[in-house]
């Protein structure tokens, strides 16, 4: 098959495409022909040698997928060869072919198909499970979401009103239209305006109920301002730095809770948990057209290194796919 292959660290340039064993699937897994994968800011850090991947016979990068299943293991009784599935994995998703096991993936959305379903399985079970499962969003409600056009601020405006809750959206002044076109209440110039002060206006003085926060660094405190008592705060990401200085006795006298996670690192078993409700909670909704992928570019795999170089520059709106076809 063909992959991305890390043999060593650094820029764009040491991604490399080579032919390498298929895997093979084992009893409760799929063998998957890959349409496409996604390009996620925690492939730039891999690529790096900042963000390790799990073990596996070759260092391929990628955390998403769509595809067709090729094979099946000889106790998978939910899915079919020819059945088209997307999903989350820890690693792998860089090439023509993965195993995955059987409860860890989602159908394809009809009205989304291959290969554009690749920009649905890391944004969304993410932004999902921080402002729902792990945030408590509920309708009428106010979010926070932080660089909101990007693959997963995309997917967070829209989860927020489909569940019926008001988002406050961050961005740069040229991103500001697209987060109003996917539905943000309130979009935040960051270089022009304090987030704080908009979402103090913007509810009353009482603050947002959750913040979705991929920036870290000197957002922290300004999140824990922004925040209303017994809020909570979902760092999923830290695009700002991994450092902050934190003002502890707002945590405590506001009894805010500030949660971290990531995907990558969970046993499988949560990976199945949440991929399960996200199956039953969000794949209806793009059925009904409520949800949909925000793609902003296609490169073919070939073309990895300019992908990476794009998003890089920040300058993309949502996903930018790694098609495969």
């Amino acid at each position: 098959m063909r992959a991305v292959v890390l043999e060593s660290y650094g820029g764009p340039e040491v991604l490399q495409v080579r032919e390498v064993p298929d895997p093979e699937p084992g009893p409760e897994e799929l063998l998957v022909d890959v349409a496409a994968t996604a390009v996620n800011r925690a492939d730039l850090l891999q690529r790096m040698g900042r963000y390790p991947g799990p073990p596996m016979p070759h260092e391929i990068p990628g955390l998403e997928f769509a595809g067709t299943v090729a094979a099946v293991g000889e106790r998978v009784t939910e899915h079919a060869v020819g059945d088209a599935v997307m999903g989350i994995v820890g690693g792998g998703g860089y090439a023509s072919r993965l195993a995955v096991h059987e409860r860890q993936v989602m159908p394809v959305p009809s009205t989304v198909g291959l290969p554009d379903a690749a920009a649905i399985p890391e944004v969304f079970v993410t932004a999902y499970d921080a402002l729902v499962l792990q945030g408590g969003l509920t309708a009428g409600g106010w979010a926070l979401v932080h660089a909101g056009a990007s693959g997963v601020g995309t997917a967070a405006i829209q989860l927020v009103r489909a569940v019926g809750a008001r988002t406050i959206a961050t961005c740069s002044a040229g991103k500001v239209e697209a987060c109003r076109r996917l539905g943000a209440d309130v979009v935040v110039d960051r270089g022009a305006e304090d987030f704080v002060e908009v979402v103090q206006e913007a509810t009353g003085g009482t603050g947002v109920d959750v913040v979705l926060d991929v920036v870290g660094g000197d957002y922290v405190p300004r999140n824990l301002a922004a925040c209303r008592v017994g809020g909570r705060i979902v760092q999923v990401g830290v695009m700002g730095g991994g450092k902050a200085d934190v003002p502890v006795g707002v945590l405590l006298s506001r009894r805010i809770s500030w949660i971290g996670t990531v995907l990558r690192s969970r046993p499988i078993e949560e990976k199945i948990a949440v991929s399960r409700r996200c199956r039953h909670d969000l794949v209806p909704l793009f059925e009904q057209g409520v949800l949909q992928p925000v793609i902003d570019r296609r490169y073919p795999l070939e073309e990895v290194a300019a992908a990476h170089e794009y998003v890089a520059s920040n300058a993309n709106v949502g996903k930018v796919l790694l098609t495969l076809g």
